[in-house]
């Protein structure tokens, strides 16, 4: 069959959708024909590209074309907001002309959802929507836009896509409630994974990328990942603070929407410190140096974004800190499989409770080890990649 992808951003762009939207268009593309519509690289891209009204690249059954949309760089909103007009202004018209059997929609632009919907309805195709990030949940819960009459059409909208289409993919069983709580037949919602690639051979955590950022801890909090508005920042450095003579030391490996915020909300703890991302050879290195990582969600946005750091965690064999309300995906794995503890987002005397349970508890630290490592088998990307492409099929073939 032919599947029409649509997302703005797609590498060269370096997003998160990008990398998973060429991830998903290659596994496709080996028994259909895929056609991605996306943009201009405009999000930190390794190369940007000459304007032109459509530019069009074939590699056997993936085709990739891209609109001419603006490209200005993604840190002012506004500009932003144009790279998503202008790409939405020539991708649906375009859209429309495509011939195919499904409309696939990720979540970039946040409306992608809505026109990808849009554009299904006036084809008579059917419509699959893959929720990366939930709208405008994702928008009111992390302050980026204020609750009123835009946001209340803005969601009504999104129910009206959620409506029509076939089926809804979804990162965990968290947001999977959610979407079931807006309506959507639960038979219609599939739940597909961040899959990852499991490491045959684990480095020994006595390594000097290990030992550089565990620096004079003798108990390490490591945080791998960006450091954006979803997390519970202030209760993870609470937390961190009250055990500062305890040898315990939290490590922000990363950037994000929030550093400068949360490095505000860190000022004078000799506890904390900030570092800069690893080379991509090394994140095996980093994800060994923590005796804890760190997972985060706030209360309210659970099920609106599903950490994706938290199977690499696994994989690389490390024990979870869940700083997360019961409801996240991250607590439910914990709960249910033991591989790490969980603490309430809006408690730091719960979360260092937590740590100090464990902290001169070596054997349960290893039997959480042991059971990350176990249940990540479970995520590997062929599986779940598997699962999102027979989804697709059968929104097509019933």
């Amino acid at each position: 069959m032919h599947i029409l992808l649509l997302n703005e951003y797609f590498p060269p762009d370096t997003s998160a959708t990008a990398k998973f939207a060429a991830q998903v268009a290659e596994a496709l593309s080996v028994n259909h024909r895929v056609t991605v519509l996306a943009g201009r690289p405009s999000y930190d891209p390794d190369a940007r590209h000459p304007r032109y009204l459509l530019r069009r690249e074939v590699r056997g059954n993936l085709a990739i074309e891209r609109v001419g949309s603006t490209a200005y760089p993604r840190f002012e909103m506004r500009r932003r907001v144009a790279n998503y007009l202008t790409y939405l202004s020539l991708a649906i018209p375009r859209a429309l002309s495509i011939p195919s059997d499904v409309v696939l929609a990720m979540t970039d632009p946040p409306i992608e959802g809505i026109a990808g919907a849009l554009v299904a309805r006036l084809s008579g195709r059917p419509f699959v929507y893959n929720i990366r990030d939930l709208y405008p949940d994702m928008a009111v819960g992390g302050s980026i836009v204020r609750s009123g009459s835009f946001t209340a059409r803005w969601e009504a909208m999104h129910r009206w896509a959620l409506r029509h289409a076939a089926r809804v993919i979804v990162l965990g069983e968290d947001m999977r409630d959610r979407i079931v709580a807006k309506g959507v037949d639960p038979a219609r919602v599939a739940v597909s994974r961040d899959g990852i690639v499991i490491p045959e051979i684990l480095p020994s955590p006595d390594n000097s990328v290990a030992r550089e950022i565990r620096g004079n801890f003798r108990f390490a909090l490591v945080h791998a990942g960006n450091l954006g508005f979803y997390g519970a920042w202030q209760t993870l450095i609470s937390a961190v603070r009250m055990l500062e003579n305890e040898g315990v030391g939290l490590v922000f490996i990363g950037e994000g929407a929030m550093k400068s915020q949360v490095e505000a909300m860190a000022a004078g703890c000799r506890a904390i410190r900030f570092l800069p991302f690893r080379p991509a050879s090394e994140v095996p290195l980093v994800l060994s140096s923590g005796d804890l990582h760190v997972v985060t969600v706030k209360r309210g946005l659970e099920g609106v974004v599903v950490p994706s750091k938290l199977y690499p965690t696994l994989a690389a064999g490390r024990p979870v800190l869940g700083v997360a309300p019961e409801e996240t995906d991250v607590v439910r794995m914990i709960r249910r499989t033991g591989c790490g503890i969980a603490a309430d987002p809006d408690d730091p005397r719960s979360v260092a409770e937590a740590i100090r349970s464990v902290m001169h508890d070596p054997e349960r630290l290893q039997t959480m080890a042991r059971r990350a490592r176990e249940i990540s088998f479970s995520y590997d990307k062929v599986k779940q990649l598997k699962i999102f492409s027979d989804t697709i099929e059968e929104a097509v073939h019933g």
